[in-house]
């Protein structure tokens, strides 16, 4: 049956364990597991550019035995050279799923409904939900646990404030959101979330185990730029903000990252920061991803034991 994940809210807590799970039995296997995707072709649809995100769906991909294409807006004009349905319907005669990067969230929403195979998002700007699955999966790794952390973001309510929102409720996080007023996240999240939605940053960061920000000027916003830097001036992650977590917190940043904006180089170089792992972790849990959806059988096979 055709299963897209176009959002954390596609998921279940069984869900997320079950991704975790074989996330960290991929992680430790890495080459030594058997070609899962074997003779599985996938598009890969990309109107903003990438590093991350195009770099560990192609590995992973690549990985399981299965083959990618890679579609730039200036190939096939997606929503304009060609509507959105010609295209789902056509990649749906030759392909095995479609993993889409794009700048409107109705985009995904539009190739999942025409489309007969599996759509993922790998970015919109609404949510960035495997981002928030590689967020959630290093917390897990790092703790161990969900429950009784305090998970602070700090910055504009974006895409992956989001999915960590949503994904924050079905695992029992306490996240802690501040933003300045006019930037918080969209009432639809908070009402979908528990997260407490607060304008001091202080307040957030207070007691914090995690700390976690993102880019105050997002990909399409670059005319807001100047105002942006002066409404989130103090919003910054520094050592001054992080006095007020807890003393061994962990720093996250889903990258790329503005130094010197929403965080300082001394904090993101610094021993408790824990960018890489998340980026690094992005491989293992789309491959996770990949596999339930596309090689759901093999969850449990004997193949992914060492």
């Amino acid at each position: 049956m055709k299963k897209d994940f176009i959002s954390i809210k596609d998921l279940n807590k069984t869900d997320l364990e079950t991704l975790f799970s074989l996330a960290e039995r991929l992680k430790k296997l890495r080459l030594k597991h058997k070609r899962l995707l074997d003779n599985k072709v996938f598009a890969l649809i990309f109107e903003k550019p990438s590093l991350r995100t195009r770099v560990t769906f192609e590995t992973g991909i690549y990985e399981l035995g299965g083959n990618s294409i890679y579609l730039s807006q200036k190939d096939i004009g997606i929503g304009s050279r060609e509507t959105v349905k010609d295209i789902a319907q056509n990649l749906s005669k030759w392909i095995s799923g479609i993993i889409a990067r794009v700048f409107t969230h109705q985009t995904l929403v539009d190739l999942a409904i025409y489309a007969s195979i599996p759509v993922i998002n790998a970015l919109s700007d609404l949510e960035h939900p495997c981002q928030a699955l590689a967020d959630l999966f290093t917390i897990k790794e790092k703790f161990n646990k969900f429950d009784g952390l305090k998970f602070a973001y700090i910055g504009d309510g974006n895409n992956v404030c989001h999915s960590l929102m949503l994904g924050a409720k079905i695992v029992g996080l306490n996240m802690w959101v501040a933003s300045p007023k006019g930037y918080e996240p969209m009432n639809d999240y908070i009402k979908l979330s528990s997260a407490k939605i607060v304008n001091d940053p202080i307040e957030a960061v207070n007691n914090a185990n995690v700390v976690y920000t993102d880019v105050w000027v997002s990909m399409g916003q670059e005319e807001e730029r100047k105002q942006r830097l002066k409404v989130f001036k103090n919003f910054q992650v520094n050592f001054k903000l992080l006095k007020h977590a807890k003393p061994n917190c962990l720093i996250m940043h889903c990258l790329p990252a503005h130094r010197g904006e929403e965080i300082t180089s001394e904090v993101i170089d610094s021993q408790n920061s824990i960018v890489i792992d998340q980026a690094a972790n992005r491989l293992h849990i789309q491959k996770a991803l990949l596999i339930k959806l596309f090689a759901p059988s093999n969850i449990k096979s004997k193949q992914l034991t060492i």
